[in-house]
């Protein structure tokens, strides 16, 4: 049940697949944090986020799970209403009639009331003035389309689990005359082009794969090939989405703070850079087109970091046995350990030609920080909470 309505969020909030992954991202937070809530308000064992409230005794969890991401999925998104009401009315056929069904749904709809209750005003959409500065080593819109900052809200979005969006910003990024800023640009430059470039067919394949690897449908898998109950299977979700979520608002963050520009720019303009080890080539082009935002830090490597630490920290080892299928390749990797995939994803966005290593590499550590503080705070099993936790 939990599987299901997380791949279902997607669906909906998605259909046609046009949103950037931190905006489809806050809704799989949203859906996965109700389900969670609704669930270990009934089975016990983890500790519900930031909610007290228990469920009548023998109330259904596979109930309470359907009608809480139905609900949280129905305030946000109306027009779907009908494809979510016939999802919904199958999950709750497979839940036996009577009182236990109906009190797991009612609970259900408390979870989902409580969880956009919390979320309410959290900043989502916002308007957040950003201005692109045209000298040298500073972030404006580049090619093909040249697009705004539009994304910008998310690196002012009330987090999920952290205190505030700048709670684990990292340092700056290397100066632009520096022999590390060197390093990086001519590494990106030939590795990450988009024709004559160093990469092995291998890496291209890399690069492509990473771009749309489905995290949420490897979860499900995961929990599936081991036996995962409903409460086990809700927490992984919960923990592993709202942390992403986490750690794509510190990368934010750090964009905004210090809006540092992109490969292609740097290299285009690099006779601009007062470094004597760079060369201009003002017709470099990358293997994927350019997000519409700063290179530092990368999203895709923070998330990468939360994830693998979070997976760590949840399962008790980093043997993660993770099959990640890509939408973009069609094809699915075997990840037995969390390093392997972190790496991958480093790689894949120097070789992709969308952000330096430095990027990559400090996003990757900044966000197992952020995940090492949620481990010590959240979703944790009964026995582990404090005496005084209530």
């Amino acid at each position: 049940m939990i599987t299901e309505w997380a791949e279902r969020v997607s669906a909906t909030v998605d259909p046609e697949g046009l949103l950037r992954a931190p905006e489809e991202g806050v809704w799989h937070a949203y859906v996965s944090l109700a389900m969670y809530n609704a669930v270990v308000g009934i089975e016990g064992r983890y500790a519900p986020y930031r909610w007290r409230a228990r469920a009548p005794r023998g109330a259904s969890a596979e109930a309470a799970a359907a009608t809480a991401a139905y609900e949280v999925l129905l305030a946000g998104f109306p027009k779907a209403g009908p494809k979510l009401k016939e999802a919904w009315t199958a999950s709750l056929a497979r839940v036996p009639d009577g009182p236990a069904e109906q009190s797991g749904a009612a609970f259900g709809k408390r979870a989902a009331k409580h969880i956009t209750g919390l979320r309410a005003d959290d900043g989502r959409g916002a308007s957040v003035p950003f201005s692109p500065l045209s000298v040298p080593g500073r972030w404006r819109p580049a090619p093909p389309d040249h697009g705004g900052f539009a994304t910008a809200w998310i690196g002012r979005l009330r987090p999920f689990l952290m205190e505030h969006p700048s709670q684990f910003r990292p340092g700056p990024p290397p100066e632009l005359t520096s022999a590390r800023y060197a390093r990086d640009l001519a590494e990106v430059k030939a590795y990450g082009a988009k024709s004559g470039s160093r990469r092995s067919a291998r890496q291209t394949e890399t690069a492509l794969f990473v771009a749309r690897a489905d995290i949420s449908r490897a979860l499900g898998d995961h929990a599936a090939r081991h036996a995962f109950g409903i409460a086990e299977t809700a927490r992984l979700y919960a923990a592993a989405l709202t942390v992403m979520m986490d750690a794509m608002i510190v990368a934010w963050d750090a964009k905004l703070h210090y809006a540092t520009w992109r490969p292609i720019t740097a290299i285009r303009e690099a006779d601009h850079d007062s470094n004597p080890a760079t060369r201009p080539d003002p017709t470099w082009e990358p293997l994927l087109a350019t997000p519409a935002h700063p290179d530092y830090l990368s999203g895709h490597d923070a998330t990468a970091g939360a994830l693998m630490r979070t997976l760590e920290g949840v399962l008790g080892t980093p043997r993660v046995d993770l099959n990640i299928h890509s939408a973009t390749t069609d094809t699915t990797r075997h990840y037995e350990h969390s390093a392997d995939y972190v790496r991958d994803v480093v790689d894949a966005r120097v070789w992709s030609g969308i952000h330096t290593r430095t990027a990559d590499v400090v996003a990757g550590t900044t966000g197992r920080r952020v995940a090492e503080w949620m481990l010590d705070r959240y979703f944790l099993s009964t026995h582990e909470l404090p005496r005084n936790s209530g």
